[in-house]
């Protein structure tokens, strides 16, 4: 954790940003935190990714769940999706930030 209110990417070193989650998903808390970044490494190589090994155009975004510290993929379709769930919220001291294997 930085002295910034969020946890930075560790692919780019950008502050994550918060983003709301859709209703009775599964989820503890009411929001993610996520790298916005259109230039974030992770971002950036998740296109070539999804298509050479899925045949899709897609990538994913580096994600973190606050309540746990869990990392994972956000997948995206486009550089807008999930943009505009952005929202201000405040991660507490306690909650923690992992690298969750995503490459």
């Amino acid at each position: 954790m930085t002295d910034s209110l969020h946890p930075v990417c560790p692919h780019c070193d950008r502050e994550l940003q918060a983003f709301e989650l859709p209703d009775s998903i599964g989820f503890e808390s009411e929001f993610h935190l996520a790298c916005f970044n259109d230039e974030c490494p992770y971002y950036v190589r998740g296109w070539k990714h999804m298509e050479s090994n899925y045949a899709v155009k897609a990538s994913y975004r580096y994600r973190v769940d606050p309540t746990n510290g869990k990392a994972s993929p956000l997948a995206v379709w486009s550089a807008d999706a999930v943009k505009d769930r952005i929202i201000e919220a405040s991660v507490g001291e306690s909650d923690k930030q992992d690298n969750g294997g995503c490459p």
